[in-house]
């Protein structure tokens, strides 16, 4: 393990996973990252290595076959597969969201029908709130599912699904007015599915639709597309939880567990960009002695590896706040928000390490400074965590006077 972002109290077992990972990282996704992120390749023997090892039923606890380990365990997993390339991480991701969704919130035949097969990577789950005239004002969703005997009926265009296209089972917010009156505040009229579809692109199921993936600037590999609903059907018995009214809530819950899931990628491409960053600068000789040896490099690493320290910090905090069953949109909003923005700062500072090779797709670092603009904006931009924060502060410190 790397001197940086250890992570005290961890028992045997979380340690042997994590070291598991590493060494998979290091043999399976770095030597092969940069190539097939150039090519825009979905990383199919790299995702059948991660079924292997167990990690698409790491959360999903024992008794549905899965490993039955910590928000905590899962992050810093997380932080190790995006050290190695952060589209991975994205794959894996999504499934959780849906999983812990299902677990939190699912009914008891929902779980028996979904969560083993998840458990295996057999169930490969994606998640969607957003919708092209939106953003991030979720509250504006205009999806609508309309109940119809025993079944209901989706219309709408949802946006920006990671696993789109390779995913079998999507978790939509829909608004449903039934049973929520004229009036009814947005949040308390919004409706959570589970679409069940075939993996692919085109025409998945009876009006549902996945056009092809979207052209990114980085984030390559893994898929990111539309979802196009035209009078889509499916059974009552597949709305989350069996009632109405609750999608906004649980979304939300599992967008807090996405958040730290981000703040931990935020963790991994620093890491990664410092390892860069440091080796290159010894290696790398002017006016006679490594780079590594001028105080301006010197203070440069020295601001990197610090970043890197302090995100990893707030990242493991959020993670074992949730696990403790307290809620944590306060800290998960501190971890994203920090680890986003050190993130492309440290990408940043390796990319001048390196010079006009930086530029070169000959180096690493240049997949990486691609990559990193992604965290700004995923799971809420900086500013959406910026207001989830002051809002919770003047909770926290409310004025007596």
């Amino acid at each position: 393990m790397t001197r940086l972002a250890q992570t005290a109290g961890l028992n045997d077992i979380q340690r042997e996973i994590l070291s598991t990972v590493r060494d998979f990282v290091d043999k399976e996704i770095i030597p092969v990252a940069t190539q097939l992120e150039h090519r825009d390749e979905y990383p199919t023997e790299i995702v059948e290595g991660l079924k292997e090892l167990g990690l698409f039923g790491l959360m999903i606890p024992e008794e549905y076959g899965g490993l039955g380990e910590s928000l905590l365990t899962y992050a810093l997993c997380v932080e190790e597969i995006a050290r190695g390339w952060m589209s991975v991480s994205g794959i894996i991701n999504t499934h959780f969201i849906v999983a812990y969704m299902l677990k939190q919130h699912g009914t008891q035949e929902q779980k028996d029908t979904f969560l083993p097969r998840m458990a295996l990577g057999e169930v490969r789950g994606a998640f969607s709130m957003s919708e092209p005239a939106l953003g991030s004002d979720v509250s504006a969703i205009s999806s609508k599912g309309v109940r119809d005997g025993d079944e209901y009926v989706l219309n709408g265009q949802k946006m920006w699904l990671t696993n789109g296209g390779t995913s079998n089972l999507v978790a939509v917010l829909c608004r449903s007015d039934e049973g929520h009156p004229e009036g009814t505040a947005p949040h308390k009229s919004m409706t959570t599915f589970l679409i069940e579809k075939e993996p692919g692109f085109g025409e998945v199921r009876p009006g549902l639709t996945i056009p092809g993936k979207i052209d990114k600037m980085g984030y390559k590999g893994v898929d990111t597309t539309e979802l196009i609903m035209d009078d889509l059907r499916i059974p009552a018995n597949r709305v989350l939880g069996g009632t109405t009214g609750r999608g906004f809530y649980q979304m939300m819950d599992g967008v807090e567990v996405g958040r730290v899931n981000v703040a931990a990628r935020g963790c991994g491409v620093a890491q990664r960009a410092f390892e860069l960053g440091v080796s290159y600068a010894q290696q790398r000789h002017t006016f006679g002695k490594p780079i590594a040896q001028h105080q301006a490099i010197q203070f440069k690493l020295a601001e990197m590896a610090t970043k890197v320290e302090a995100a990893h910090a707030m990242m493991v905090n959020a993670a074992r706040k949730k696990d403790s069953g307290e809620r944590n949109d306060l800290e998960a909003g501190m971890a994203k928000y920090l680890a986003s923005e050190y993130c492309k700062e440290v990408v940043e500072d390796a990319f001048r390490i390196h010079g006009g090779y930086g530029f070169s797709k000959e180096y690493e670092i240049e997949r990486l400074y691609r990559e990193a603009p992604m965290l700004l904006i995923g799971e809420g931009t900086a500013e959406i965590q910026k207001m989830i924060i002051g809002r919770r502060l003047l909770e926290e410190y409310r004025f007596q006077g």
